[in-house]
C-alpha cells in the first residue's frame, strides 16, 4: 500500500472538515451536508477502486479466470 493515498484521504478530510465549518458559521448547514457528502463520495471512491485493485492482483497470484 501506498503511503500516496493515506496522505490524500487525510488532505481531503481536513479540507472538507474546514470547508463545512466555514459553511456551519455562516448558517448554511445544507450545503454543508452536502459538502460532507460529496467529501465521502470522493474517499469512497478512492477506496473501491483500491479494493478492486486489490481483487485484481489476488487474482492474477492465484491464476483465477
Amino acid at each position: 500500500m501506498n503511503v500516496d493515498v493515506i496522505f490524500k484521504i487525510a488532505a481531503i478530510g481536513i479540507l472538507i472538515a474546514v470547508i463545512t465549518q466555514v459553511l456551519k458559521k455562516s448558517d448554511r448547514d445544507d450545503i454543508a451536508t452536502l459538502v460532507a457528502l460529496a467529501g465521502l463520495v470522493i474517499v469512497l471512491t478512492m477506496v473501491i477502486n483500491m479494493i478492486s485493485d486489490l481483487f485484481e492482483s489476488i487474482k492474477n497470484i492465484f491464476y483465477l479466470y
